[in-house]
């Protein structure tokens, strides 16, 4: 009788944790559909040079980082730098061919990967989204150039005199 019991309570507890599992798995993948869905609409607004949606999908702390080194931006900064590309009607048009989302144990913090179709051609995108209340709100977003490996010394002959000049100013003289 005693060996039936503890068989039906391991069975029953083996079920409880695989259904607990189960649930987990599905919550975390309608998270990543939100995180998806809330990325997309982003750089949907850009494209649409939507001002107010593209930068009301932004933490007010968020920070910005673009292409260029000068380009490290909070979101007053950015939007200051943006305004004139919305107002011309199109700011621009990122497509995300891939992209990876991890999130943390509390499934309030999200991180990111993509690679995306652009104006400039392939780009990689990454960055951190945090969740306020049910919405997604970026909170940190980089924006990269890709550099095939082979034509990595090309590119550097072009950029060196301009990052060599501007390496003098950044780096304190000793």
């Amino acid at each position: 009788m005693r060996a039936l019991l503890l068989r039906t309570l391991l069975l029953s507890l083996a079920v409880f944790a695989l259904v607990g599992f189960n649930v987990l798995q599905h919550h975390q993948s309608d998270e990543k559909e939100q995180v998806n869905r809330a990325l997309d609409a982003w750089h949907k607004a850009a494209a649409e040079a939507n001002f107010n949606s593209y930068f009301g999908m932004m933490t007010d702390d968020a920070i910005f980082i673009g292409t260029d080194p000068t380009e490290n931006w909070d979101k007053k900064s950015f939007q200051a730098y943006a305004k004139p590309y919305f107002d011309k009607g199109k700011a621009w048009d990122f497509k995300a061919i891939e992209r990876h989302i991890y999130f943390d144990k509390s499934g309030k913090l999200a991180w990111f990967d993509e690679l995306l179709n652009t104006q400039m051609k392939i780009c990689r995108g990454s960055g951190v989204l945090v969740k306020i209340g049910t919405e997604w709100k970026i909170k940190h977003y980089v924006l990269s150039m890709t550099i095939p490996n082979d034509n990595t010394d090309e590119v550097v002959k072009i950029i060196a005199p301009i990052e060599d000049e501007l390496l003098q100013k950044i780096i304190p003289k000793r």
